[in-house]
């Protein structure tokens, strides 16, 4: 995507806000001489920001907009050690609900709607974002918060919620326990709207056949506001996203240089107009790309594919490099196994294993399905694997996100 005159200027507000707040990305603009962009070259000279400066300006280092006018602070959740503080202005929060109300609609969604919201509230961006957008939207909220099955399904009948929103996991938890409880006729759901963690076919295909609903994928990180920031539409071909907000290029990881509309990379986000924690060519570490050409839905948004992983999922296994996304696809292949699996990797008698667990209803043979399993993994990845393959529901099934790999080399 070419960066357009307007938000170059936008861009170049940023710069200034960045550079008079002596921020740490202000600091790298005044260490390279650089007070403002006027092409697409230029712009692509600008410094990466990356998660360790952001963790490096804790507590409040990122702070841009004068602190009178923070309203509101949020932490990144998949952080380990030092957290990632983004603090908000008024406006942030009001553009953030603007572009999660656009989410809304763009599903279908109206103020008719009842919405059930599941994600943690608090310092995450997940239950509070949701939130938001549902009143900007005018849609009565039922906000939940995580766990509690039990209220969970009991306030679902009770209140005829029509739109959950939750993790793809949970989502697949909930739809297992109304199967199990007789309650698919008392349940009033007709869409779902499911972010924080990657999701294949298999598991969206059982979700929305098991819950009878259409499903939505919603992208967004706390860094840029939070979950909100992109969705896809009826046409399940992609994620539009706001580019009156955020400008969207995607790099190839090793090279760190753009690639053409329609390549695979790493997705890097420019705030437009974001006031309280601004952050220009955000690495997000996101695997995806740009769709070139119109939706057949109509909307002008351009649009991103489905998130295919990150570039730190990556797994190096007697010396090939293996993506869970690429275990996901394999085992797509075979419709005896549901969306469900866990590969571990441990490190036995001086070399690398992989065990895949997979689960799979008990009309097939086991040991003949895990036999074809680590066959086909073997043609395609190059090593054969262990595969142990389990009933239906004996994997751990999680209120947020499903770890689906566990490394025990490091543990």
């Amino acid at each position: 995507m070419q960066i357009s005159e307007l938000q170059m200027q936008q861009v170049n507000k940023q710069i200034e806000a960045l550079r008079r707040a002596g921020s740490f990305y202000g600091k790298k603009l005044e260490e390279a001489g650089i007070s403002g962009i006027s092409s697409q070259e230029e712009f692509e000279k600008l410094p990466f920001s990356e998660k360790d400066d952001l963790r490096e300006a804790y507590p409040l280092g990122l702070m841009t907009a004068p602190e009178e006018k923070i309203v509101r602070i949020h932490s990144s959740s998949g952080t380990t050690g030092v957290p990632v503080i983004i603090p908000y202005t008024a406006k942030d929060v009001d553009d953030w609900a603007i572009m999660f109300a656009r989410c809304y609609e763009m599903a279908g969604i109206t103020n008719k709607d009842r919405i059930q919201i599941t994600p943690g509230y608090g310092l995450w961006t997940a239950g509070i974002g949701f939130q938001n957008g549902a009143e900007k939207l005018g849609a009565m909220v039922i906000p939940m918060g995580p766990g509690n099955t039990d209220k969970q399904l009991q306030m679902m009948q009770d209140m005829q919620s029509t739109v959950l929103c939750s993790t793809s996991s949970y989502a697949l938890l909930l739809a297992e326990e109304i199967e199990k409880r007789g309650l698919k006729d008392k349940i009033h759901l007709k869409k779902g709207v499911i972010g924080s963690e990657r999701w294949g076919d298999t598991m969206r295909k059982r979700i929305s056949e098991e819950l009878g609903i259409e499903l939505y994928d919603i992208y967004g990180l706390t860094e840029i506001y939070g979950p909100g920031i992109g969705i896809s539409c009826k046409e399940n071909q992609g994620m539009h996203y706001w580019d009156d907000y955020l400008y969207i290029e995607i790099i190839d990881p090793v090279t760190q240089k753009p690639v053409p509309d329609g390549e695979m990379g790493e997705i890097v986000i420019t705030t437009l107009v974001k006031e309280g924690a601004p952050l220009i060519r955000y690495r997000t570490h996101d695997l995806s790309r740009i769709i070139p050409g119109e939706c057949p839905c109509g909307s002008k948004y351009p649009r991103l594919d489905v998130i295919m992983g990150r570039t730190d999922d990556m797994m190096k296994i007697k010396g090939v490099n293996v993506f869970p996304s690429q275990i996901e696809e394999i085992l797509n292949e075979f419709p005896e196994t549901s969306s469900e699996y866990q590969i571990r990797i441990s490190h036995l008698d001086g070399k690398d294993t992989m065990r895949i667990y997979v689960e799979t209803n008990g009309s097939v043979n086991f040991l003949d399905l895990a036999k074809r399993i680590a066959a086909r993994v073997k043609s395609k990845i190059g090593f054969t694997p262990l595969v142990k393959v389990v009933e239906i529901g004996l994997l751990p099934r999680s209120e947020k996100k499903t770890k689906r790999v566990i490394d025990e080399r490091y543990e």
